[in-house]
């Protein structure tokens, strides 16, 4: 049937094709009889007329040969073409979908089934049955309503192991010749990184509203404290007012964080250009945090191995980056008494990276936590996180950044150890 199609749908083409040289030729002809006639009607001696003829002669011969060459080789393109189509049959076609699609009868056997289905599902054979492929009942009323009816149906299908992956499963009635069985289509269409885009969105608002409810319950809490039983007790006034100033540093400091990582996922896609010397931006940010790790009864220490170090980048980005890390460190890491900021270039494989590590001597972090340290509002304690004035989103900047400028952050760390937070940046070649 499919061939019978490709013929029709040829068809016409080929016709154009094959008319295209006689419309050429004919022209010529017409010519070539016009000037017989008219050397039979000039008075010209017999020979002459004679040899006029001949050539005319000569000339239509030439042209019907013409034609006919023209013509051989525009049937032997339409029949490779045509040959070319046939050999391109469905299956060939449905293997390079991207998409796993599997085509059964109404017995529920497997007829076949295209490469990307093969691939997601490893298990499934030709003539397997349909039903012991996938248990599901949801997947077993899908298939058997559309045998019954004929009616295209579709259903959110979850395949469980060896990880969670929803598909968007569709069953159709492929159209047949009378008489013939009834074959049917099922799609697959993959919506897991839709699902987990949606799961981190919607975690990410919760997570959200949660953190900004906390200070904000806190502080009306105190303001109607402030207009009723405490309207008139200064000690208590003054109290409050120093908590309600601190639930709104809090709030604001997220709200920073927020419109930080909001801004740098909308440049996400924005390569970054200008050069960045490092060692001017490690010095910049010691002596940025050295009040700060002061009041901590934190040392700051460098460790600069190289003179100069430049990488391509965004500096204030960059400058965001390596503060966020010095103050995790002089925050978490405080009972260490010292922080050190290293910085070194290295060669991997047959690029030089420039690495720059903070680390410090606190009490290190547990291996199961170590991959999540870079989620967003996620908390290895979050009493001592809120205690430290942290927003949970300070690592997730980080990331977004380093992604941003094709960096890493390597984080080691061991029980009582302290940790490292190594980030490595390709160096700009001159």
């Amino acid at each position: 049937m499919a061939q019978k199609d490709n013929e029709k749908a040829i068809r016409p083409a080929r016709e154009d094709s094959l008319l295209a040289p006689f419309r050429r030729t004919r022209g010529l002809l017409l010519v070539s009889i016009l000037l017989a006639v008219c050397v039979l009607l000039l008075d010209l001696p017999v020979w002459l007329q004679a040899g006029l003829i001949a050539f005319v002669i000569l000339c239509a011969v030439w042209f019907a040969s013409q034609f006919a060459i023209e013509t051989n080789t525009v049937e032997k393109v339409a029949a490779r073409n045509s040959n070319e189509l046939a050999d391109l049959s469905g299956e060939k076609l449905a293997d390079l979908l991207s998409d796993p699609l599997i085509v059964f009868d109404p017995s529920g056997s497997v007829r076949f089934a295209n490469q990307a289905a093969r691939e997601a599902f490893p298990s499934l054979d030709h003539a397997s049955a349909l039903y012991l492929r996938f248990r599901a009942p949801e997947m077993h009323a899908l298939v058997q309503g559309v045998i019954a009816d004929g009616k295209t149906r579709t259903i959110d299908y979850c395949e469980r192991v060896p990880v969670d992956r929803w598909f968007k499963a569709t069953v159709k009635r492929l159209p047949g010749n009378q008489g013939e069985p009834a074959l049917f289509v099922l799609l697959f269409r993959d919506q897991s990184e839709t699902r987990r885009i949606d799961r981190m969105r919607s975690d990410f608002i919760a997570n959200a509203s949660h953190e900004l409810r906390t200070p904000l319950a806190s502080l009306r809490g105190f303001i109607e404290t402030l207009q009723g039983p405490a309207r008139n007790d200064a000690a208590a006034r003054e109290k409050f007012l120093g908590i309600m100033q601190d639930q709104a540093e809090r709030m604001s400091r997220l709200i920073d964080d927020l419109l930080s990582l909001s801004r740098l996922e909308m440049r996400a896609h924005l390569a970054v250009t200008e050069p960045v010397e490092v060692v001017s931006v490690l010095n910049h940010v010691v002596d940025a945090m050295t009040p700060l790790a002061a009041d901590l009864g934190v040392d700051i220490e460098r460790s600069f191995s190289v003179e100069t170090a430049e990488v391509t980048g965004a500096r204030d980005e960059l400058i965001q980056v390596f503060q966020n890390l010095v103050e995790n460190a002089c925050k978490y890491g405080q009972q260490g008494k010292r922080v050190i900021v290293s910085l070194s270039e290295e060669m991997t494989g047959s690029s030089a990276e420039v690495v720059v590590s903070v680390r410090d001597f606190g009490p290190g972090i547990v291996q199961q936590d170590l991959p999540r340290l870079t989620e967003r509002f996620y908390r290895i304690n979050a009493e001592t996180s809120r205690a430290q004035k942290g927003t949970g989103l300070g690592l997730a900047i980080v990331k977004h950044i380093l992604v941003r400028h094709r960096g890493r952050l390597v984080i080691r760390s061991q029980l009582g150890e302290g940790s490292v937070f190594m980030v490595r940046l390709p160096r700009r070649m001159a």
